[in-house]
């Protein structure tokens, strides 16, 4: 096995697949992507090339910088929403009775479809038949509002049904990490004299501070791309209200039949993903990593 694992030819061949797979599926599209940005196309016939045509009327696009402002308050939110996960990952690892029950239970979500979660949500937040408002009737509030129909409610409406569809994912994440910390590591604290909370700031956070930068990442760049939850609850409405990035970028290319226009788009929320990764890791950068 070593000699066939030392010959290039051999690794070239295992590795040419998953090349092929990268290059097909991933770099080609984001290479026509920003090819069909510098065109006009309807998506039928030859596309026109018009070059940076569509990126000069990007800048000005009033549109188009209202969704980018809502996606990047998603991401705001989702990136704060992970010390919230953080924590009750922190109380799971803990020895609580119940810690797997509630575990299972925050994984549900992960288990069904964005379509599903989107249909159920409309449900709780309907105006007159959703539980919510019959709730906040119950207690006594008049007139309850709109939840999906109010362009000042609808953007925070939909960012809770998001959150919680993603939070058993990161608290699965979170809770690996914590379980992964050696255990005589956590003693030898507990010998010291450090209580559970002197021990959890000062041993458990700082040595799952690494996966906490990847879960960041993970975390603002999907809520820059995201999109299926909200075309079906909202379609970006109402008055686009909820609209974002990719949602505009849909609405643009396969409603409007605008595929270059749409691509520019696309393209430029991919350089604002990258930006945006990349401004993470500057900020977020340590100088040591802390091994155990």
């Amino acid at each position: 096995m070593d000699k066939v694992m030392s010959n290039k030819k051999i690794i070239a061949l295992f590795v040419l697949p998953s090349l092929l797979l990268i290059l097909g599926l991933i770099y080609t599209p984001i290479v026509l992507t920003g090819y069909y940005g510098l065109t006009k196309w309807n998506g039928i016939g030859a596309p026109t090339f018009i070059g940076l045509a569509h990126y000069r009327t990007l800048l000005g696009d009033v549109q188009f910088w209202d969704s980018a402002k809502h996606s990047l308050l998603l991401a705001l939110f989702s990136a704060l929403s992970l010390v919230v996960y953080l924590a009750v990952a922190l109380v799971l690892t803990s020895r609580i009775r119940g810690t797997n029950l509630f575990r299972k239970i925050y994984l549900i979500p992960m288990l069904l479809s964005s379509v599903a979660i989107a249909q159920l949500w409309l449900k709780i937040y309907h105006p007159t038949n959703g539980i919510l408002n019959a709730f906040l009737e119950s207690v006594g509030v008049h007139n309850p509002p709109s939840w999906l129909a109010d362009t000042k409610l609808v953007l925070f409406a939909i960012f809770i049904p998001i959150l919680w569809q993603y939070a058993g994912f990161y608290i699965l994440i979170y809770y690996a990490a914590f379980k992964n910390i050696p255990s005589s590591l956590l003693e030898a604290a507990t010998l010291d004299g450090a209580g559970p909370l002197q021990t959890a700031w000062s041993v458990k956070l700082p040595l799952v501070a690494e996966v906490f930068k990847v879960t960041i990442v993970l975390a603002v760049v999907g809520s820059l791309k995201y999109f299926d939850l909200i075309y079906v609850m909202t379609n970006g409405g109402p008055n686009g209200a909820s609209e974002v990035m990719a949602s505009y970028m849909y609405r643009l290319a396969f409603k409007g039949f605008d595929f270059g226009y749409g691509s520019a788009v696309g393209f430029f929320l991919l350089l604002i993903c990258l930006a945006v990764t990349w401004l993470i890791r500057i900020f977020t950068a340590s100088k040591e990593t802390i091994q155990y």
